[in-house]
């Protein structure tokens, strides 16, 4: 990872106004649309997706579906703050107002410096990247909720027994942001799109994560893969990705292997490109629901991500497990 150079959620919403929600619809056919020599549109580039907005609304800004522009700037730049990891004091925990750093360079796994996040909400000042359902909230279902209570619990309990109990992204199989669908994080929020006449591919920054997608109208193979197997098409101007058959959950939240992904891209102007994915699970969820977020050209190329080069990590998050058990044994004798 490297570095590219609210007053409280409680309190906003007492500032907050209901902006229109400013939601882009798929194109149609245009004569405007960018295209490459063999008709497609063209959507090649290196894309940003980092940004304040949040998947899900924060629940103290219910029923607010956006900000208007004076209160989106207050809320954006309390956000900045109340992130910073410069001002997190380690025993008065995240700052409401800011602390100074505990030690020199700050604290926590890394300081400010490694992080690029969102400096702003997305361009309409959405409050979620969910646009479906309405409230902006994962539709769990009772089961759903359930199962993903008792994960959160045995990882309390049994996070350290073995490399296997620990998550996807720890294990550097696959990134936290980078999906299949993609969703904005903390760093590395940062793709690539390749395209050929019969191939689109999609290399995510985080974790290195490629896609190679047919545009053939071939079928869906039967091998389940971490990232699932993705098949994809044009309707007018918009790229449409199919992905099924998911070894079990991708780095996103709370899904299954029966997750059944549906993205979808088109250009809004020659700098920016509308994402949207829609999600279906019925293992988890009581519906189908959509998020969607703006793809921003950027110069920069992507770097390597080593992902804890050869994850000597892990080595240590079991290490201080095994050496706090052995401490609890003398202390118990």
């Amino acid at each position: 990872m490297f570095h590219r150079a609210m007053f409280s959620l409680v309190a906003a919403t007492a500032f907050v106004s209901l902006a229109p929600a400013m939601v882009a619809a798929p194109p149609a056919q245009t004569s405007s649309t960018l295209r490459r020599a063999d008709g497609q549109p063209d959507i090649e580039g290196t894309y940003t997706f980092r940004t304040l907005t949040r998947l899900e609304r924060p629940a103290a800004l219910e029923g607010k579906e956006a900000l208007d522009p004076e209160t989106a700037k207050v809320f954006e730049a309390s956000e900045n703050k109340r992130l910073n990891r410069d001002l997190f004091d380690p025993i008065k925990g995240a700052p409401s107002a800011g602390y100074a750093p505990r030690s020199e360079g700050g604290v926590l796994s890394y300081n400010e410096f490694w992080y690029e996040r969102g400096i702003e909400l997305t361009k309409d000042k959405r409050t979620s990247l969910i646009v479906d359902p309405p409230d902006g909230r994962i539709p769990w279902s009772e089961e759903g909720a359930e199962r993903r209570r008792q994960r959160r619990e045995l990882r309390r309990l049994h996070g350290t027994d073995s490399h296997e109990n620990r998550s996807l992204a720890d294990r550097c199989i696959m990134g936290f942001n980078s999906g299949p669908p993609m969703t904005s994080g903390a760093y590395n929020n940062n793709v690539q799109i390749f395209q050929t006449a019969g191939t689109v591919a999609i290399l995510n920054e985080m974790v290195h994560n490629a896609r190679i997608i047919p545009l053939d109208g071939r079928p869906h193979g039967k091998l389940r893969q971490w990232a699932g197997d993705s098949r994809a098409h044009w309707e007018g101007d918009t790229l449409v990705v199919e992905t099924t058959n998911f070894l079990r959950e991708t780095s996103f939240r709370g899904s299954s292997a029966n997750l059944q992904l549906v993205e979808r891209f088109w250009r809004l102007d020659p700098d920016t490109l509308m994402y949207e994915f829609r999600v279906e699970d019925p293992t988890n969820y009581a519906r189908a629901w959509t998020a969607r977020m703006p793809l921003r050209r950027i110069d920069d190329v992507l770097y390597e991500y080593a992902c804890h080069e050869g994850n000597y990590a892990m080595k240590g998050i079991l290490a201080g497990a095994r050496r706090k058990e052995e401490a609890s044994k003398d202390g118990a004798d």
